[in-house]
C-alpha cells in the first residue's frame, strides 16, 4: 500500500513514521515556534506516541485522511521533520500537502529537497492532477519556499480564517500537473 512509501533523495529518506521516531518527533513537535503556524498545538511525549501509532493505520488513497511521513537524514539516520498528504474527498485528483522541519535543521534546503521529490511522486508516479498547500499569511518562510518549489503566486487564494481563537488570513497555493511539467522542462538542468 502507499503507506509503505519509501523514497530517497540525495540527502533524505522519505518514509513512514515508526514508534522509534517518537523522541525525534517529540523534540520538534513540542516546540511552540513549530506549532505557531500549524493546526496542531505543542505536543507532549504521550501525544507524540499516540499520534505515530494512530497514523500507522492510515494509508494514502483514503480521501479525506491525512497521512504523515517522516523525513530522515540518511547520513545520520535522524528524523528532522515530517510531511503530510491528504486526497480531497470531493476530488481525489486534488492532494493537499503540508510539511514541518525541525527548527534545528531549517535553512539547509531539506524542505525544498523533500517537496521537489514529493511533487514528483504525486504528479509523476500517482498521476494526481493538482496539489494544494495552505500557509498562514504571516509565515513568510513557508510562502517563499512554496513559490521556490514551483507553486505559482498567481494561483494563490487568500482566505479569512478563525484560527486558534482569533481571526487570521491564510493563503491557499495550487500547483497543477501541467504547470509542474512545464516547470520541470525549464528547471531540469538545475535540479540534480
Amino acid at each position: 500500500s502507499m503507506n509503505q512509501l519509501l523514497i530517497q533523495t540525495p540527502r533524505l529518506l522519505l518514509r513512514p513514521l515508526s514508534i522509534s521516531d517518537c523522541d525525534d518527533f517529540f523534540r520538534y513537535r513540542s516546540l511552540p515556534e513549530v506549532a505557531v503556524y500549524q493546526s496542531f498545538e505543542p505536543m507532549t511525549k504521550e501525544e507524540a506516541q499516540a499520534f505515530i501509532l494512530e497514523n500507522s493505520h492510515y494509508h494514502l488513497g483514503m480521501p479525506g485522511e491525512w497521512i504523515q511521513y517522516g523525513i530522515e537524514v540518511r547520513k545520520t539516520n535522524s528524523l528532522i521533520g515530517d510531511f503530510a498528504l491528504k486526497l480531497d474527498p470531493e476530488d481525489p485528483q486534488l492532494a493537499e500537502l503540508g510539511i514541518t522541519i525541525s527548527p534545528r535543521h531549517q535553512r539547509k534546503g531539506y524542505a525544498k529537497e523533500a517537496l521537489h521529490r514529493v511533487l514528483a511522486y504525486l504528479f509523476g508516479e500517482i498521476g494526481i492532477q493538482r496539489v494544494m498547500a495552505v500557509t498562514d499569511a504571516e509565515n513568510e518562510a513557508s510562502i517563499a519556499m512554496l513559490i521556490r518549489v514551483g507553486f505559482p503566486k498567481e494561483e494563490m487564494i487568500q482566505q479569512e480564517v478563525f484560527f486558534k481563537g482569533k481571526l487570521g488570513k491564510e493563503y491557499h497555493f495550487f500547483l497543477s500537473r501541467a504547470h509542474w511539467k512545464s516547470n520541470q522542462a525549464h528547471t531540469s538542468l538545475e535540479i540534480k
